[in-house]
């Protein structure tokens, strides 16, 4: 169902010059409250709302928004009942967000490197995140679907600490329907006025398309164009797990970056044999990064799928390093072929210095 701002202009076509409501066959329409809103209105239902509320807690690109306005409007003009459209999007909320629960419970990491993948320091989003949901607890979620980024991770974080599913339940469902009864009021409230306010709105809409949404369109092309340049750059780049292990057995001098950027708490958490731990963003910001010739350096990151690597990769490549490989599979397959592996990961500082690599500024390590 869509809500295209046209729908609502319908109403300019059925008033006559006197300002009487009309029809679409000339009749007077009824008065009283909610008698403005677009006939369409009346085919929103509960289980439409209970859908458009649970695709959107589930990332899906539908405007339940719009639709809590609309069933809001429609409890205004007596069509639907206040409490049940509340009901419907309370239960879509605390339905989807037991999903994404039950998915940081068993698969916490992953789900949230999912979910920070695309911000611009993923770590940063994890560490913030995890530091705010320690400080509220589970009560963070009376109040994380009015904070953008909040809403989204506090479920998957809830999962992952362990909090209680009635606790969980509880204290998302309060937030829910306060989100909700938030919308809900607004469209109860401007029921007879909201023609005119999706109108305004409308005109508002195409102001902020022009000057947010083509920057944002053009920012987006740009992104994926240099994702797609990161494709092709590491692919001639990437160097085995075998192959990285046979040369260091044959003891030549090889630098071995460890780049565990979306690990929480790097510390106990296992490198490979001679690698230096460092973080990426950090090491995409140096200004000057210098390498002897004839030495390759190896980057790695925990996942099997990860792009750090690649964009890490991309920096160097920017100060003149072309000698840079990409472990295929990065931890995970050198892990799952049972190479050995190391708790201790080497002093930055020391291991660069022996191999004559000079960096600046210089950078902190992260300790295993």
């Amino acid at each position: 169902m869509g809500y295209s701002p046209c729908r609502f202009s319908e109403l300019s076509a059925i008033i006559d010059r006197n300002g009487s409501r009309l029809d679409r066959k000339g009749r007077p329409r009824e008065a009283g409250r909610g008698a403005n809103v677009s006939y369409y209105l009346v085919h929103t239902t509960y289980p439409i709302l209970f859908i458009a509320v649970l695709a959107r807690q589930l990332c899906l690109p539908i405007p339940a928004v719009l639709f809590l306005l609309s069933g809001g409007a429609l409890a205004g003009s007596g069509k639907l009942s206040y409490t049940g459209i509340v009901v419907a999007a309370v239960l879509g909320c605390v339905l989807a967000d037991l999903v994404w629960f039950e998915a940081g419970r068993l698969r916490g990491k992953r789900v949230l490197r999912l979910l920070c993948a695309l911000a611009p320091d993923p770590s940063r989003c994890i560490r913030n995140s995890k530091a705010t949901f320690a400080k509220k607890g589970v009560r963070a979620l009376v109040v994380a679907k009015f904070i953008p980024g909040l809403d989204g991770i506090c479920p998957p974080l809830a999962g992952m600490m362990g909090a209680s599913h009635v606790d969980f339940i509880f204290y998302d469902a309060v937030g829910s329907a306060l989100w909700a009864g938030a919308y809900i009021t607004g469209g109860f409230l401007f029921a007879t006025e909201l023609d005119k306010v999706v109108r305004y709105t409308s005109v508002f809409a195409n102001v902020l398309i022009l000057t947010l949404g083509v920057p944002l369109l053009i920012l987006f092309t740009w992104k994926l164009i240099q994702l797609v340049r990161m494709i092709k750059l590491i692919l001639p780049l990437q160097i085995t797990p075998e192959e990285l292990k046979a040369r260091l057995d044959s003891g030549e001098a090889i630098g071995i970056v460890d780049l565990l950027r979306f690990e929480d708490d790097p510390h106990g958490v296992a490198v490979i044999p001679g690698a230096v731990r460092l973080d990426p963003l950090q090491m995409r910001r140096k200004k000057r990064i210098s390498m002897p010739d004839g030495l390759d350096l190896v980057l790695y990151c925990g996942s099997k799928n990860c792009f750090v690597s690649a964009r890490v990769a991309a920096a160097m490549r920017k100060h003149g390093i072309v000698r840079i490989r990409v472990l295929t599979g990065g931890l995970a397959a050198w892990r799952a072929l049972q190479f050995p592996l190391s708790l201790e990961s080497l002093d930055p500082e020391a291991e660069m210095a022996r191999l004559g690599i000079e960096v600046f500024p210089p950078w902190h390590s992260i300790r295993s």
